[in-house]
């Protein structure tokens, strides 16, 4: 992955608006940029073009959105603002923070009213972080409903996404304007395209072991539950082309990944009472802090695992969405009727019942918890119990190029690059230095709205 001169490319035509990457960013970008009037193509190195995207709930937040207003929640940008920069530790960019928060409603609003992506708001219970319930997402909370919305849209304004096309080069003068980008495809032949302005949609590194290892090494152990493709391209290409980088050791842990099934357990579960306790059956963490941050706390214990434990009431709760309905197929959840058969399922020693009863405690008020959870304000778990174990697991980075309110990539003197924009786990994120610092939706936020912000940007710039 390297920029070449403009002077050793042989290019076959010129694009208006080039994209590089197929998923809910890059097809976002895509649709925006046509809708502002440039002609677009998007290019997808795999045979498919699904993303991160589509491995993700497809939920995006949006503060102050009609969706809200409609169940007489009242919300802002500026609550919004407030949450994610006490979540990030006040280490995130504020002013990106602000900006994000105050496109979110507009963001989700445009997705529905523009490219028909069914949201409706997620409201049945509260997210990490989250003081308002502001979480969006499609009928059955996936996020490849929400890229088959996409791919809709997409077919409707007659828009290309060429698949097995891997971008393998950059060419740009020295100025750091873009001219074009080569085409490496699978049979080894070599394609040289040109464009008016490149938008860079190609995710993060979270699937580069050697990224990995040199920038957050905490969490190599955890399993990769993410795109294959995210091998840090386009932070490779803007450091070639002097571009800043930034929260390079921020990225989206989950402390839910079904043991051995490749399925995310929604922290629902959590959020309304549930717990998480070790091989050795007891708690070791809060939990209710956040799922990105739980993941180091699983890689942390005996074997790497962890039990989560709930209820009936918990259990109709996640069934809101097709993960637990797949992860319910894949016989992965046991129920138990009594707090004995709860030991006996998890092969748990019997540490859980005192687990269990000083959870009881916490919740009713009686006693602190160690780690610092407020269980109070939920019901006590009661029998039938649910429990299922669960593995760490890496989703996405959240550091990348750093860009303006625009997506228009910055060089690390503050200037901008001239024709380059970034977004999705490309550009850098909302959630500051680190793992603790993300929220349900960030990804998928700078994602969707830096997709739309960009595209309309770019069409501007060359039209």
């Amino acid at each position: 992955m390297s920029v070449l001169s403009p002077d050793k490319a042989n290019l076959e035509g010129e694009i208006d608006v080039l994209v590089i990457g197929a998923g809910g960013c890059g097809l976002t970008a895509a649709l925006s940029a046509n809708e502002a009037g440039a002609e677009v193509l998007v290019l997808e190195r795999d045979s498919s073009a699904l993303g991160t995207t589509a491995m993700s709930t497809g939920l995006i937040p949006g503060a102050g959105s009609r969706f809200q207003k409609e169940k007489g929640i009242e919300d802002s940008a500026d609550l919004f603002t407030a949450d994610l920069l006490h979540k990030t530790k006040d280490q995130t960019d504020h002013d990106i923070a602000a900006h994000m928060a105050a496109v979110s409603a507009p963001t989700v609003e445009w997705l529905v009213d523009s490219c028909g992506v069914p949201l409706s708001l997620v409201d049945s219970f509260d997210y990490p972080g989250h003081t308002k319930r502001r979480m969006h997402g499609t009928p059955n909370r996936t996020g490849s409903e929400l890229m088959g919305a996409l791919h809709d849209a997409m077919a409707r304004n007659s828009l290309d996404v060429v698949l097995e096309a891997p971008v393998t080069d950059l060419f740009a003068d020295e100025s750091g304007r873009v001219h074009g980008v080569r085409i490496t495809r699978p049979d080894g032949t070599i394609e040289d395209l040109g464009c008016k302005a490149l938008i860079l949609a190609c995710c993060g590194f979270a699937g580069s072991n050697e990224m990995l290892q040199e920038y957050i090494p905490e969490i190599v152990a955890a399993e990769f539950f993410g795109h294959p493709g995210n091998k840090g391209d386009a932070i490779r290409w803007g450091r070639g082309l002097s571009a800043a980088v930034g929260d390079i050791h921020a990225y989206q842990g989950h402390g839910g990944l079904a043991y051995g099934q490749g399925v995310p357990i929604l922290w629902a579960h959590i959020m309304e009472g549930g717990f998480q306790v070790n091989a050795e059956g007891k708690r070791f963490s809060n939990e209710a802090k956040g799922y990105s941050e739980q993941a180091v706390e699983i890689v942390a214990q005996p074997e790497h695992f962890a039990w989560s434990i709930y209820d009936e009431r918990c259990h109709e709760i996640m069934k809101e969405f097709d993960d637990y309905h797949d992860a319910l197929k894949a016989n992965c959840i046991r129920k138990a009727d009594t707090l004995d058969e709860l030991v006996s399922v998890t092969k748990l020693p019997n540490t859980l019942r005192d687990t269990v009863s000083e959870v009881a405690a916490m919740t009713h008020g009686e006693q602190p918890d160690s780690f610092g959870r407020d269980f109070t304000g939920h019901p006590i778990l009661e029998a039938p119990y649910y429990a299922v174990k669960v593995s760490a697991a890496l989703f996405h980075t959240q550091g990348g190029l750093i860009v303006d309110n625009n997506g228009q990539v910055k060089r690390e003197d503050g200037s901008s690059l001239p024709n380059l924009y970034a977004g999705g786990g490309a550009a850098r994120g909302i959630s500051g230095p680190s793992c603790w610092g993300y929220m349900a939706g960030n990804g998928l936020l700078t994602a969707t709205a830096f997709g739309w912000l960009s595209g309309i940007a770019a069409a501007k710039a060359v039209r």
